[in-house]
């Protein structure tokens, strides 16, 4: 752990005082930093540390949250550092720190619970690179592969886990909000209210929430979608950038007036 970001997080006195925010704008109680999809890369985790750390420091925030928007895991090499630095940061931090569910957990877990039906799926989309970095070999799955192989994969799996890191993956809440400002992984139905989104749809995503605005003033922040530069616009806030294949890992930092900066590695 950074023992600046440790004080930093820690901080609870008057925040540099902000202008009121305007009212189409996001407005957290506290500025928020939300970091985009990380795919297993644990080495731009670290550096988005160390930019929020500097962040926090030179802006003087409060009690700063961070909430990263899931799909911690498959595509780069690291998935397993990934899940064993956010849950480090979750446990130690509670009250500062939100790790959501992505869709791709959710189809690791689905996985676990049904590696024949499941398991061809997630090896396509990725997760060939999770069970590498778990130390799980892969040379036997393919679409084919007998039902014994694949349940032996995810045993394999289960057990590098362990129980309580499957335990804090389905924990992963699907959303979380301060203010107007709420996060999710993949997106929400403009046409319902936050509050009755459903499960399917922050994980995975709707056809009309790139195009359609909002009947509220909730501002949505993001990842899912791959974005050549984040967007900050309509309510929406999107911000992943293609980490694990760029090198771009992105977060956005916004204040209780509506002000923002993105920080990007």
């Amino acid at each position: 752990m950074l023992r600046p970001l440790r004080s930093l997080l820690g901080r609870r006195g008057p925040e540099t005082p902000a202008a009121p925010a305007a009212p189409d704008l996001p407005r957290p109680a506290s500025t928020t930093y939300v970091v985009g999809d990380l795919h297993g890369r644990a080495d731009l985790l670290e550096l988005m540390l160390e930019l929020i750390d500097g962040h926090i420091g030179g802006t003087g925030s409060a009690d700063p949250q961070l909430v990263f928007v899931g799909d911690l895991v498959d595509h780069g090499p690291d998935s397993a550092g990934v899940v064993a630095r956010l849950q480090e940061l979750t446990r130690d931090f509670p009250d500062n720190v939100t790790c959501l569910m992505g869709n791709h957990e959710r189809m690791m877990l689905d996985v676990l619970n049904d590696p024949v039906a499941r398991g061809p799926r997630w090896l396509r989309e990725g997760g060939g690179a999770t069970l590498a970095s778990y130390g799980i070999p892969t040379g036997a799955l393919e679409a084919a592969a007998p039902a014994r192989a694949w349940r032996e994969m995810a045993a394999g799996l289960d057990a590098a886990l362990g129980p309580d890191t499957r335990d804090w993956l389905e924990s992963r809440p699907l959303s979380w909000r301060s203010g107007n400002l709420w996060a999710v992984h993949a997106g929400a139905d403009p046409a319902r209210p936050m509050a009755e989104q459903t499960a399917r749809v922050l994980l995975w995503g709707h056809p009309e929430f790139g195009s359609a605005p909002r009947g509220d003033d909730a501002w949505v922040a993001h990842g899912h979608v791959v974005l050549e530069a984040p967007v900050f616009a309509e309510g929406r806030i999107g911000v992943d950038t293609g980490a694990w294949s760029t090198g771009r890992l992105t977060a956005v930092a916004i204040r209780p007036d509506g002000g923002h900066a993105f920080l990007q590695t």
